[in-house]
């Protein structure tokens, strides 16, 4: 008898965990008024609705690619000196994760303070040898929503922001974990496509900020002193804002910037994505911007993804896109996982967000959202130069994908509210 009313217990809860997820209504986004990207209404929109402070004095380096960015956050762990705060979603064995731990080691054993923030899934990997080598060596390693009975409501939320801040002076900050994906070849792949910024200047201390929130929730320590927090002062031109995003409210802030960087755009965006799964109100606000005259490209993985079910999900939606305007293209050289966004040759935004429902809702996420022609510039022509390896997505080539693909997208939309 107990068993059956815990097994209607059980069911009853997995239908009210089904109802929640998968039917609760999206949030109709939308903006009333268009407001100019050029304009100062719209800096001042972003500012205070993230809220965010907009840093002025920036340097900021765009590296593409494994083999541009992972030397160079090595090298900056290698030179600190007076501190390491390193944030990740994916921490992998492998050789990749070695050149990294040997750095963090060498640096903590010379008395610098090195301190990692790691998700508990997507950074199982670290644990056992990995994680006693840090450990021994001083280094401080937290996992991120572990699995616990007290917070099993929220196993969910992960954070799937990448940062590491070295002496509070310089930051990196973009897609890529650590792992042997984006640097080594394997199994017939190339290495992951991928793109990192590096930044100096007074946004250090706003990334050092995002870091020290999430090492809050894990430690319970307030990040605090110049170690961390260092004056800063101007060393380049490039007015940048940090927009971060966490579940805690539905209508979170990074939704709320590329939003609104659609639907004000009034020349052209370029948007690249791993995982493209935009609901209906940011598929309306797509085709609006193509139907204002507005160039919007997509890039996005081809037959090469690590999470062939979200291509499916995703393919299901392009005739309604490409039909409207929209140039869709799927990288087949490699796993695309950068997530970029160029608006009107003006704003760049770099950082962890994917265009879907996890990144929106359920993820701790973060991005610097870059005012700066030259960067927009530099970024837009990188953009172009992956397109011409790419595949354009013809309305034909969509109405001719397998029947197979075509029987799982009609049931694959699930995921649309969980990925």
């Amino acid at each position: 008898m107990i068993l059956l009313a815990l097994a209607i217990l059980g069911a009853m809860a997995l239908a009210w965990f089904a109802l929640v997820v998968l039917f609760t209504p999206a949030i109709p986004y939308h903006l009333r008024r268009r407001l100019p990207l050029d304009s100062p209404q719209y800096l001042h929109l972003l500012s205070s609705l993230s809220p965010a402070e907009v840093f002025e004095g920036n340097r900021i380096d765009v590296l593409k690619n494994g083999s541009a960015f992972y030397p160079a956050m090595v090298d900056a762990i290698a030179t600190a000196t007076r501190s390491v705060n390193f944030e990740s979603y994916i921490f992998h064995r492998g050789e990749t994760a070695e050149h990294f731990i040997t750095a963090l080691v060498a640096c903590a054993r010379r008395g610098v303070p090195v301190t990692l923030v790691v998700d508990a899934v997507g950074s199982f990997g670290l644990l056992g040898k990995p994680l006693r080598r840090l450990r021994d060596a001083g280094c401080r390693v937290y996992f991120y929503q572990g699995l616990r009975w007290f917070n099993l409501h929220r196993l969910n939320n992960r954070t799937h922001r990448e940062i590491l801040v070295v002496d509070g002076r310089v930051a990196f900050v973009g897609g890529a974990g650590v792992s042997d994906w984006w640097a080594l070849t394997g199994d017939g792949h190339r290495p992951w496509r991928d793109t990192m910024a590096r930044v100096e200047g007074p946004i250090v201390a706003s990334l050092q900020g995002t870091f020290a929130e999430n090492l809050l929730e894990c430690s319970g320590e307030i990040l605090a002193g110049d170690e961390f927090f260092p004056p800063q002062h101007a060393v380049g031109q490039s007015r940048v804002l940090v927009i971060k995003s966490s579940p805690s409210d539905r209508a979170t802030v990074s939704r709320v910037l590329f939003q609104s960087l659609i639907e004000c755009a009034g020349r052209d965006i370029s948007l690249a994505t791993p995982y493209f799964l935009p609901d209906a109100q940011i598929r309306r606000a797509m085709l609006e911007a193509v139907r204002r005259g507005v160039l919007l490209r997509v890039l996005v993985p081809g037959s090469t993804t690590d999470q062939c079910w979200v291509r499916i999900a995703s393919r299901r939606m392009y005739g309604q896109l490409v039909q409207g305007g929209v140039r869709i293209f799927e990288d087949e050289r490699s796993m695309m996982h950068q997530k970029l966004l160029v608006a009107d040759g003006l704003w760049t935004v770099i950082g962890t967000t994917n265009l879907d429902n996890r990144s929106f809702e359920h993820n701790d996420e973060v991005n610097i959202a870059i005012l700066d022609r030259d960067v927009a510039e530099s970024c837009r022509q990188m953009f172009g130069d992956d397109l011409k390896d790419c595949r354009e997505v013809t309305l034909d080539d969509w109405r001719r994908r397998p029947l197979w693909e075509k029987a799982i997208g009609r049931i694959a939309w699930i995921l649309e509210r969980q990925q």
